[in-house]
């Protein structure tokens, strides 16, 4: 059995992915805002401290997929 049909179906994925993801621009920059926060200086990011923001941009990216299929 062949890994090709999984790989075109990866890429498929991933070709879509910038476009979904351009509609989720808001939730993206609020993710990356704490995600910088959290990280300043000799501070360390920790595991859920941005979890809100997280949850915010994947259900978006989820509408977004959900959408176009």
């Amino acid at each position: 059995m062949s890994g090709r049909g999984v790989w075109l179906r990866a890429r498929a994925r991933l070709r879509r992915f910038p476009a979904l993801l351009g509609g989720c621009g808001e939730q993206a920059a609020a993710y990356g805002r704490c995600v910088a926060a959290a990280s300043a200086g000799s501070r360390e990011v920790r595991r859920d401290g941005c979890l809100r923001e997280f949850r915010a941009l994947r259900e978006c990216f989820n509408r977004a997929a959900a959408a176009r299929t």
